[in-house]
């Protein structure tokens, strides 16, 4: 039930006469509390700004009543509004125009516009390297509550071009927060915008497909030129893993906190040494492989395939990563000269590039897969995982040779999900069996792949 304020004082002053239905003589209330409380300051006082004075005119409602002048606050410059407006816009290839407030850093930025179902573990999110070159629109209204810390990071800097938003929290409240996400961003020089129709959005994306978008906040430039800017740049075909990939090798041996760790049998794990390829790989796939076992050396994109060889390693890594598998040539040859010597394992990228290898085809997708709420089907054991992915291309299975053998489909698009071919000795997933949506759903293929190299080491 709703109860309307009076317009004016004088309302105030008149006599407030109940109607009922009952009464047929209503008796007048008594108006002496009411005008008592005229002289009081605690009557509402108003601001009005003033176009002709530029300057805020302040008048109180007992001055309005008793016929007093106005007060002028005079102020330098235009009034500062207790709020933030909107400073930002997100221009579309397809000419729309959204206007939006900006949070962490300001400037002039394109990408490509994907969306993420994601409810939370948006600071995975933010470190992936697979984002490189995207805007990630959250399709989660309410962003930032958790604030970020540093035992989240996926990587050791921000990759995506920029963060869309519905609502930013203007408070933090966990345990684990060491700073807010807009400070986080600005520091990092990712620029962030909320306040802005994210639902609508993202309906466009599902509809006409992923699109370059181009994010600024520069008022100097037109939305004329955004909008040239944003049909001018090109994702598909680009080279993004040499941009996130590592320059030289290095050893990886953390594992998985104890206080995340729910695999028991760590100490009957036996020891194989694997070469990790970096695609753009995240840090929780090589915990992961280091929590069963395996000591990990992480190799540049570019290394070369004899190199890794001499190394002698129980089994080979290729990583996710961002762009189009298409692009990048030389890491195919890369997984062509490895499959068949040893025991591989495919993750994202790393999948695609296997069925590249492999003789089979990949394609654009109409917006990809991303978020952590994917049924992912296991077509050998009936399985049903719930798997994070993040992806814009996929592997076509009707290209593939008839001994490669598809493991998993999604269960959103009946897109190939995992592939296998035993005589090679390799398996692969187009998603990420190190997240935890399930929450521990896929991360059985690390036993899996623990196995195949065992089982070529005897």
């Amino acid at each position: 039930m709703s109860c309307p304020l009076p317009s004016s004082v004088e309302i105030l002053a008149k006599p407030l006469v109940p109607k009922a239905a009952s009464m047929e003589k209503p008796q007048p209330v008594a108006t002496k509390v009411i005008k008592s409380l005229l002289p009081l300051k605690i009557i509402n006082s108003y601001a009005a700004h003033s176009k002709r004075f530029s300057k805020l005119q302040v008048v109180s409602a007992q001055q309005r009543a008793e016929g007093g002048s106005l007060i002028y606050a005079h102020y330098d410059g235009d009034v500062q509004r207790p709020w933030k407006t909107a400073d930002a816009r997100l221009v579309l290839e397809d000419g729309s125009i959204w206007r939006a407030k900006s949070f962490g850093a300001s400037g002039t930025q394109v990408g490509e516009v994907v969306f993420n179902t994601s409810l939370t573990g948006y600071q995975e999110i933010l470190t992936d390297p697979s984002y490189a070159g995207q805007f990630v629109l959250m399709t989660n209204p309410h962003i930032g509550n958790t604030g970020v810390n540093p035992d989240d990071e996926e990587s050791s800097q921000c990759f995506l071009a920029g963060l869309v938003i519905r609502n930013l929290s203007i408070c933090t409240s966990n345990w684990r927060c060491t700073e807010s996400l807009g400070d986080y961003l600005a520091k990092r020089n990712i620029m962030g915008i909320y306040d802005v129709d994210t639902r609508a959005i993202t309906r466009r994306l599902r509809q006409d497909g992923s699109l370059i978008g181009v994010l600024s906040t520069e008022e100097s430039q037109t939305n004329e030129e955004l909008l040239e800017i944003a049909r001018k740049w090109k994702i598909v075909g680009v080279d993004l893993i040499s941009g996130v990939s590592c320059m030289t090798p290095y050893v990886w041996s953390d594992k998985t906190h104890l206080e995340w760790e729910f695999n028991n049998d760590q100490k009957l794990v036996e020891n194989f040494h694997v070469v990790s390829y970096d695609f753009g790989i995240k840090h929780n796939i090589l915990r992961r492989l280091a929590s069963y076992g395996c000591k990990i050396t992480v190799v540049p994109s570019k290394w070369p395939s004899s190199e890794t060889l001499k190394m002698k390693p129980d089994g080979v890594l290729f990583s996710n990563g961002p762009g189009d598998p298409a692009a990048v040539p030389y890491a195919v040859e890369t997984v062509k000269e490895i499959i068949g010597k040893v025991p591989v394992f495919g993750i994202c990228m790393g999948h695609q590039l296997l069925g590249q290898a492999l003789g089979g085809k990949t394609f654009k997708m109409k917006f990809g897969h991303h978020g952590g709420n994917h049924p992912v089907g296991n077509l050998r054991n009936g399985r049903v995982e719930i798997s994070a992915q993040n992806h814009n291309y996929a592997v076509d299975p009707a290209s593939l040779p008839p001994r490669v053998e598809v493991t998993h489909v999604n269960l959103n698009d009946k897109s190939c999900a995992g592939l296998a071919c035993p005589e090679l000795k390799l398996m692969s997933l187009q998603y990420h069996p190190e997240s935890s949506p399930g929450p521990h759903d896929s991360d059985p293929a690390f036993r899996e792949f623990i196995e195949l190299m065992k089982a070529n080491k005897t």
